[in-house]
């Protein structure tokens, strides 16, 4: 585990960031996790028109505030904002500076290394920068830009993801980085959150789990084929996107595409121009890790969460039980 975790990142109620996922993390989900004692994050681009993220944060803020002063004593977790950093991501440079102007606590940057002038503009207020990454090339790249943390995307994460073990992925960047380490691919329990500090890591990155919530902006039967689905109805692609990832085979079936047999897509589609042209993309094809395995019901967010913390505990003294 890390020799140093970030303030922002202390106290949290449970070792969990929640994952940004486009289309569903909007502000009701954000706030419902943070007001759980977690961090919750959602993707600048869920909002459609860079003045919708300057209203949300505003929103999020002041609704986090207010419940901080009618509970106190009580954990609120922070606020992480996504950023694509990819090259065709024309609202980048205005979505960063938004987030600077509200100081949000934890930017997390994917799909390319952010540039020294961002991370310089987040670090000059105390924030903080994790980055996404599927293999060790791109976590030395990561860090080489000045990056605070590194999320590792293991085989098995909803969206986009890799296909490496958590243990191979894990134990290699521990052989070069001791900084805050965020594991995803299939956390959906309190036990995985375990095994994923047992592995190395310092939290657990969770997105389907909160997919099947109240709080989400997801359709019945996208949460519902959550529920339905076993690991093996997962379906791994770039045919959506340009980039690999996790996608329910039910979704792909329901479009009249045959999911054992998509095409390959050319990487070079993949484009972050528009935002509402992506949005009607993702509409039909639901993406989800092989977590929804152990997913059965759709309760609100301080539900899951206290669950979360109920098996982490009972995980935890089982293998302590077993020590002994």
């Amino acid at each position: 585990m890390s020799k140093y975790i970030p303030e922002v990142l202390q106290g949290l109620t449970l070792p969990v960031i929640s994952a940004p996922m486009f289309t569903v993390s909007y502000p009701e989900l954000v706030k419902a996790q943070c007001k759980s004692g977690i961090v919750g994050s959602f993707p600048a681009l869920n909002a459609r028109q860079p003045e919708i993220l300057d209203d949300w944060l505003y929103q999020i803020k002041e609704d986090l505030a207010e419940f901080s002063s009618s509970n106190p004593g009580k954990t609120v977790g922070p606020i992480a904002v996504n950023q694509i950093s990819h090259s065709s991501n024309v609202r980048l440079e205005q979505d960063v500076k938004t987030c600077i102007k509200h100081r949000v606590p934890i930017i997390i940057s994917s799909l390319r290394a952010p540039v020294k002038e961002i991370v310089d503009e987040v670090h000059s207020y105390g924030g903080v920068i994790l980055h996404d990454v599927i293999n060790l090339r791109h976590a030395m790249k990561a860090l080489e830009a000045g990056v605070d943390g590194l999320i590792l995307v293991a085989a098995g994460a909803g969206g986009h993801a890799g296909t490496l073990s958590p243990f191979a992925l894990v134990g290699e960047v521990r052989k070069c980085f001791n900084g805050p380490v965020v594991l995803s691919g299939s956390i959906a329990n309190g036990s995985s959150i375990l095994a994923a500090q047992a592995m190395g890591a310092d939290f657990g990155y969770m997105g389907t789990r909160f997919i099947a919530s109240k709080e989400a902006n997801a359709s019945e039967e996208y949460k519902s084929s959550i529920l339905n689905a076993g690991a093996s109805d997962i379906v791994y692609s770039n045919y959506f996107s340009g980039v690999h990832g996790n996608y329910l085979k039910e979704s792909v079936k329901n479009v009249g595409l045959d999911p054992d047999n998509l095409p390959v897509a050319d990487k070079s589609i993949m484009s972050f121009k528009d935002g509402r042209s992506k949005a009607k993309a993702w509409k039909d094809i639901w993406g989800a890790g092989q977590g929804a395995a152990v997913i059965d019901d759709v309760p609100n967010v301080s539900e899951i969460v206290d669950r979360l913390k109920v098996e982490y505990e009972e995980a935890l003294s089982k293998i302590c039980l077993k020590s002994k």
